[in-house]
């Protein structure tokens, strides 16, 4: 007969030799579990923990494969996109919030839109986050965006490192949610 037991915070296994008396054997699940969870993990997970072997690629002279090497050839001569305002724009703010962020490492709303007017962003349309929260604290990071081409450029200023990203515009054509612009 078999009895499962809780000893120092582990199940047993006890094999009863009599109804009452359990034998000397005991068999703990839980380092059984254990083991049978690690010997898989190890079984499974350790081929991708040898190193893979790599085999340089034998050139051959068939025309097949020549012909894409021309492809991509004339596909790298195309002509790059232009630069789109937006992206004029973020190059002009990420060097304007990195002086900015160079001198004081948690600017303030003003000197937010100051920095946005000298990229060139019209001022009724920029939007800067709040600089202070509703406690008193100083915030984390502090945002502006303005709309430009139908896109959303939005500067971050977070200990002194500055991000830059351009994002498309919300539904209502401006670049943060809520009433605090």
């Amino acid at each position: 007969m078999l009895r499962w037991s809780w000893q120092n915070g582990g199940v047993t296994l006890e094999k009863m030799t009599s109804r009452h008396q359990p034998a000397s054997r005991h068999v703990n699940v839980r380092a059984v579990g254990v083991s049978v969870l690690l010997a898989a993990t190890m079984a499974l997970g350790g081929c991708g923990l040898l190193p893979e072997e790599t085999t340089a690629p034998v050139p051959t002279t068939d025309s097949s494969t020549a012909a894409p090497a021309k492809e991509v050839a004339k596909e790298t001569d195309k002509p790059a996109q232009p630069v789109t305002a937006a992206e004029e724009f973020s190059k002009k703010l990420t060097g304007i919030l990195t002086t900015l962020a160079a001198g004081t490492k948690a600017p303030n709303r003003e000197q937010m839109k100051a920095a946005m007017l000298d990229a060139g962003a019209v001022e009724e349309k920029i939007e800067i986050s709040i600089d202070i929260t509703p406690t008193g604290l100083a915030v984390d990071a502090i945002e502006a965006a303005s709309p430009v081409a139908e896109e959303c450029v939005i500067g971050q200023v977070r200990d002194g490192n500055v991000a830059v990203t351009i994002l498309p515009t919300l539904a209502s054509g401006r670049c943060f949610v809520g009433d605090a612009h």
